[in-house]
């Protein structure tokens, strides 16, 4: 007997909602074009940065 498995859930990274990750859910991992939309406004704005280790400033000597 061959059980069926629910699907993989994640949450919206903007919101938190549940989303299934199933073909059917064309802005996974968002929930929807909105929570799309303002993670990439986020971007744009500068809002994420990647860490980076501060170097120190040369000596002008």
């Amino acid at each position: 007997m061959t059980q069926v498995s629910q699907p993989r859930s994640v949450n919206c990274p903007t919101c938190g909602k549940p989303v299934p990750w199933i073909p059917e859910s064309v802005f996974r991992p968002f929930c929807s074009e909105r929570c799309r939309n303002i993670d990439l406004g986020a971007w744009a704005a500068e809002e994420y940065r990647v860490p980076e280790n501060e170097k120190p400033l040369p000596d002008d000597q």
